[in-house]
């Protein structure tokens, strides 16, 4: 798996357009039919702040090929740019230790 965080802080637009615009990219992410199940992405938003950080994990290099040539990845990515304000900082992480794997159904609020 290959992780990478997403940081940066929403400077323009209205925080509810931009929370519809990530839960699209991510409906678009679980129908593709090539990258479901291969992608996992979560967006997190600091309470009492305009601070985002995004995690994603691919299962592999070919997924983050198909994934960059999908024009919904190139709209989305421009848009968090826009959000931004063009400051938008995307770091490659390596896990260092980790616990078992729970059921998503109980990271859901």
């Amino acid at each position: 798996m290959k992780h990478f965080l997403i940081r940066y802080t929403r400077s323009g637009g209205s925080e509810e357009a931009w929370h519809q615009d990530i839960a699209a990219f991510i409906s678009e992410l679980d129908n593709d039919p090539d990258l479901k199940g291969k992608i996992v992405y979560r967006c997190m938003k600091v309470r009492d702040d305009n601070s985002y950080y995004h995690l994603a994990a691919a299962a592999d290099e070919q997924a983050i090929k198909a994934l960059q040539q999908r024009e919904f990845f190139k709209r989305y990515t421009e848009k968090t740019r826009l959000v931004a304000g063009g400051e938008v900082s995307v770091s490659p992480l390596e896990i260092v230790a980790e616990t078992a794997v729970i059921s998503e159904t109980a990271l859901r609020p």
